[in-house]
């Protein structure tokens, strides 16, 4: 089912175990923060890890998905799912605009449209009236779930980030193991002799774009409600910058590295506070370490070692 070998199924399920159980033993408001975090990483391993597209604006659709869904709910009193689905339209139609202008080019020339597309969100973002600028949208209610879900508890909505998290992995999963996934995969490894077998390369890419692009948005819609509140950062660069360590961390083009990759980053972000102003000091010297013990990331490591596909 989904495409799953049999190594993939066994790791999925001890996925899911601990998703059950860390609630029970760790603080699920950081929990919730790490899935958030894996299904934006997941969404952006779709299209760098399997398409071969480097994008440095990711956090524009994070960001705007993160805005929409705060607002709707907020301003129109929506149902906590309509708002999440909100953020992930906005992350799909802001894709399909940007993705139209952007994806013709390739390399690094992709990568710096991107950014250059993504600050001109940003900047839209600081003049906005419904943003709240500097200030962002404060105090979001969580709302209700399905009109019955009481979001305000955070088992209650630990349940539901774990749910779309879970979702959106699977998602991911069912692309790249498709037929579609497959062309994505060629066009990676040789995109001339992808065209010259017939394949319109530039729509696969869009499609894929888009796809990644709705992940995003339906992360940031997500994360929006967790904690109440959606600001500049969401759709700062850095944030672009954090989920491509994020994902070459735990593992580019591996099905379970972007989720390592987020509990290794938020986890540092967390426990690493402490230090300060030598916080980034010290997470420069970690990443160091990993990407010179850990060429193919985590992941990939350890996939590479016993002979699996992870």
């Amino acid at each position: 089912m989904f495409g799953f070998s049999r190594t993939q199924s066994i790791a999925f399920v001890v996925m899911v175990a601990l998703i059950v159980i860390c609630p029970y033993v760790l603080y699920p408001v950081f929990l919730m923060r790490v899935l958030c975090a894996a299904l934006f990483a997941c969404s952006f391993n779709l299209m760098i890890g399997y398409v071969g597209l480097l994008s440095f604006g990711q956090a524009a659709f994070f960001g705007m998905g993160s805005y929409v869904a705060a607002w709707t709910i907020k301003a129109w009193h929506v149902d906590a799912s309509i708002a999440i689905i909100f953020g992930g339209l906005t992350g799909a139609v802001l894709g399909l605009v940007l993705g139209y202008l952007a994806i013709r080019r390739s390399g690094i020339y992709f990568a710096m449209i991107t950014l250059a597309l993504a600050q001109m969100v940003y900047f839209f973002c600081l003049e906005a009236p419904f943003t709240g600028g500097e200030d962002g949208i404060q105090q979001v209610p969580r709302g209700h779930m399905f009109g019955i879900i009481d979001l305000n508890n955070d088992m209650a909505m630990y349940w539901v980030t774990a749910a779309v998290f879970i979702g959106g992995f699977l998602l991911v999963h069912r692309i790249i193991h498709s037929p579609f996934g497959q062309v994505l995969k060629g066009i990676r490894e040789n995109e001339p002799r992808a065209t010259s077998l017939g394949y319109r390369t530039d729509d696969y890419k869009l499609i894929a774009f888009v796809l990644s692009c709705t992940l995003a948005g339906v992360a940031g819609g997500t994360k929006a409600l967790v904690f109440g509140i959606a600001t500049l950062t969401d759709v700062h660069y850095s944030t672009s910058g954090e989920v491509v360590l994020t994902t070459l961390l735990g593992g580019l083009g591996t099905v379970f590295g972007p989720a390592m990759g987020a509990v290794v980053v938020t986890s540092m972000e967390n426990y690493l506070a402490q230090f300060g102003a030598w916080v980034t000091v010290t997470q420069g010297a970690i990443f160091c370490v990993c990407v010179l013990a850990f060429r193919r990331g985590i992941i990939g490591e350890l996939g590479a070692l016993f002979k699996i596909s992870l």
